[in-house]
């Protein structure tokens, strides 16, 4: 959570329609005082979450810290619906993965999940979900961290492993773009373990996850010393150091 970043309302351009403090998730709000808005919490904001400014339809919040962020930038709140996102009842589908080059299990688990997304979302859309579907590589630790990751490949529905529990299993793959043994993950299902989800395992995984109320990432993060491993196996490899994954050329 941010010590710095936090709403600052407007109080002349406020309507007091509540939608800032129905949105927010993380107890910034004095949910008592509802429907106007009063920040009581300002240290649970999440640093350079936007959610409660883009559901303000009269563009009455600001924020303390805010020095122009990169409109590119993914969301650093996974509740924090980004600008294009249609109307409707957010689900945002993420793809969390190490590698879409070398890699058989996110190659496989990619392929798999991008026909099942195709067909699950007109009867998502017919239901009322504004459906988002990106694919996210976790090219350095810092995203890992920023997204709490644990292992490759991964599936998120509103910021929920749709899949709990992480199982893995040596990968080939991996330890070859790494130079080291590196793990990748299993699925569960029926009594058996794949490597590669089914198209049923992830249909029934992701509709299973539509009630779920979005989940960001809290509390402490340490990097699972296999991507450690990962990581510091590929930099040394390509003999480079990790990038600091703002895009930029440092």
């Amino acid at each position: 959570m941010a010590k710095h970043w936090y709403p600052v309302i407007d109080i002349l351009s406020c309507t007091e329609c509540g939608a800032c403090v129905d949105f927010c998730r993380h107890g910034v709000y004095d949910k008592g005082k509802a429907p106007v808005p009063v920040v009581v919490h300002p240290d649970g904001c999440v640093d350079r979450c936007r959610g409660c400014q883009r559901n303000c339809p009269a563009g009455a919040i600001a924020y303390t810290g805010d020095t122009g962020a990169r409109s590119d930038a993914p969301p650093a709140c996974c509740c924090d619906p980004e600008p294009e996102a249609a109307e409707g009842r957010p689900l945002r589908i993420e793809y969390l993965y190490l590698d879409l080059n070398t890699c058989d299990r996110c190659v496989g688990t990619g392929a798999v999940l991008d026909e099942v997304v195709a067909v699950l979302r007109p009867a998502l859309e017919l239901a009322g979900y504004a459906v988002e579907y990106r694919k996210r590589e976790m090219a350095t630790p810092q995203l890992a961290e920023q997204y709490h990751f644990l292992s490759s490949p991964t599936i998120l529905v509103n910021g929920r492993d749709i899949f709990g529990a992480v199982r893995e299993s040596g990968c080939g793959c991996c330890g070859e773009i790494a130079g080291t043994e590196v793990n990748c993950r299993v699925f569960a299902y029926g009594g058996r373990t794949y490597e590669v989800p089914t198209r049923e395992m992830l249909a029934n995984a992701i509709l299973r996850s539509l009630n779920a109320q979005p989940e960001c990432p809290r509390g402490d993060y340490e990097l699972p010393e296999n991507l450690r491993r990962f990581y510091e196996g590929k930099a040394k490899k390509s003999g480079s150091s990790p990038s600091c994954g703002c895009g930029c050329s440092c």
